[in-house]
């Protein structure tokens, strides 16, 4: 650093501690312990969780949880970690300033499969939709899942005590795949990582996880919540659990859980994870346990949670009974990764260096000085379809069909032009749901008489989504839906085959939402 930096650095440093926000001081191995225990955490939380992954929905995990040092293999598999890693190869190879269109390229083109917010956010990216709009609601039915929350741990890691840096790029990445609360999830966590650096005490790491996204927004509703009532019962989890599931698990407008006991919103998940935190309060294995047993996404819950409390306590204070296995991977490369456990320990390290010196701090060859920062609230952003009222099977009377579609097991197909189905439906949102595939067709949209877009069934590899096509935002009551085949397709598509399953529809809501 030159002698001006180091000059700029001291004053920003002063300037800070005469605000009331001093810097913190840590050793530059504690900085790299913690970093190690971030990630270590995560591969732990994921690999403990996985047998468990949405097996117990709407239900806590009864019974033991077992562990045994091999599992820890898994976590080179998992996409808690790789997806990450595709955000990490974007910063390591083009550099602190990479656009959110260069992470949407890299998210474009990796190579693993994805689902949900992710592969919604993937097809949009092959259609020539950037961000933020491959993560916007208008495209993408899945906006507020939790997709981008399980992935945002690798901001946190390279933002310790940087709040609003964590905020910048948590508002950069999580817009290629999610919009609002989605969003939102990805900042919390980001945030909780970056505070766990510099504080020892979870609840105060969830009070500023909660203080980086806006107060108005469902999810930090939930979040204020969950502390609330960890306060009213601090120990007894099990009781805000129930206090959760009454309020919170319900209307998911996810289509796959719609209507049905699945939910991946990602505030309903984020609450899971502040609960390990709040109730492990500091001991590693008993906040992966209760993130675990409150249910759901229940690998990506204690993947996250044992992240952070990885970063709280730093790598070598993590018991030796859940890294024993480490050492004999820490080497092997994570899947569609360049990186191995500890290759990517030094990418975030050296990024986190590189970040602390950019915003006044010091980067010494023993001591890092962190300029401790407070969050600058991002926009509110609030999106939601309605309430998921119904399902309707392509066999439902409220379906016609014309000549020309096929009739399968749960389907209705056709790859020949000017066929025609109709959906008459009442509501304020609704979703088609079939196979997108490499093979797909297209179709006109015709709602209420007007031509309102185009149904495109084709996706490329890697991804597997089933939204056809939604609206949302309509005028409550009664819709005709006109689908009428092309005989057309996306020049990559190998066929025309379109392929209906069901509808679902939304109505809106009883009262306000909570």
């Amino acid at each position: 650093m030159t002698h001006l930096a180091t000059v700029f650095g001291l004053v920003v440093a002063m300037n800070l501690s005469a605000a009331g926000t001093p810097p913190a001081r840590l050793s530059r191995g504690a900085l790299e312990d913690k970093i190690r225990g971030g990630w270590a955490g995560q591969m732990i939380g994921v690999a403990y969780g996985a047998p468990t992954e949405f097996r117990w929905r709407g239900q806590i995990i009864e019974g033991p949880i077992g562990w045994s040092p091999a599992q820890i293999e898994n976590a080179l598999h998992q996409d808690d970690l790789y997806v990450d890693m595709t955000f990490v190869r974007v910063l390591d190879r083009i550099g602190l300033d990479a656009t959110a269109a260069q992470f949407g390229e890299a998210f474009r083109d990796s190579q693993y499969d994805v689902f949900h917010a992710n592969a919604a956010g993937r097809r949009n990216l092959l259609r020539g939709i950037p961000p933020p709009m491959s993560g916007h609601p208008k495209f993408n039915l899945h906006a507020n899942d939790i997709d981008f929350q399980i992935e945002a741990d690798f901001i946190g890691l390279m933002t310790p005590g940087l709040a609003q840096e964590a905020i910048r790029y948590a508002d950069r990445v999580g817009h290629v795949m999610n919009y609002g609360d989605g969003v939102y999830g990805g900042m919390f966590v980001a945030g909780m990582y970056s505070a766990a650096f510099t504080e020892n005490d979870p609840r105060k790491i969830v009070q500023a996880g909660l203080a980086g996204i806006p107060a108005a927004s469902q999810y930090a509703r939930v979040i204020r919540d969950v502390l609330q009532w960890s306060g009213e019962h601090p120990d007894d989890w099990k009781a805000v659990w129930r206090r959760i599931q009454d309020k919170w698990d319900k209307d998911d407008p996810c289509p796959k859980g719609a209507l049905v006991p699945y939910n991946i919103d990602a505030k309903l998940n984020g609450a899971y994870v502040a609960m390990g935190l709040l109730y492990g309060k500091g001991d590693f294995a008993r906040t992966m346990e209760v993130a675990a047993r409150c249910g759901h996404d229940s690998d990506c819950n204690p993947s996250s949670a044992g992240g952070i409390v990885g970063v709280m306590l730093g790598y070598t204070r993590i018991p030796d009974q859940w890294k024993a296995g480490l050492p004999a991977i820490a080497d092997k490369k994570f899947d569609y990764t360049e990186y191995s456990f500890n290759e990517v320990t030094r990418v975030s390290l050296d990024l986190a260096l590189r970040l602390i010196e950019r915003n006044g701090g010091q980067a010494g060859a023993s001591e890092v000085v962190i300029p401790v920062q407070q969050p600058q609230l991002p926009p509110l952003e609030q999106w939601s379809p309605g309430i998921p009222d119904r399902r309707m099977a392509a066999r439902n009377k409220a379906w016609t069909w014309s000549r020309h579609w096929q009739s399968q097991s749960n389907a209705i197909s056709t790859v020949e032009a000017g066929a025609e189905a109709t959906l008459r439906f009442k509501g304020v949102a609704v979703a088609i749901l079939g196979p997108c595939a490499s093979d797909g067709g297209q179709a006109e949209v015709i709602l209420d008489g007007e031509k309102v877009g185009v149904l495109d069934a084709y996706i490329g590899e890697r991804a597997r989504e089933n939204v056809l096509w939604h609206a949302y935002d309509l005028k409550s009551g009664d819709h005709t839906l006109v689908l009428r085949t092309t005989g057309k397709a996306d020049p990559r598509s190998k066929g025309r085959l379109i392929t209906i399953q069901t509808a679902i529809t939304y109505r809106a809501p009883d009262r306000p939402q909570p």
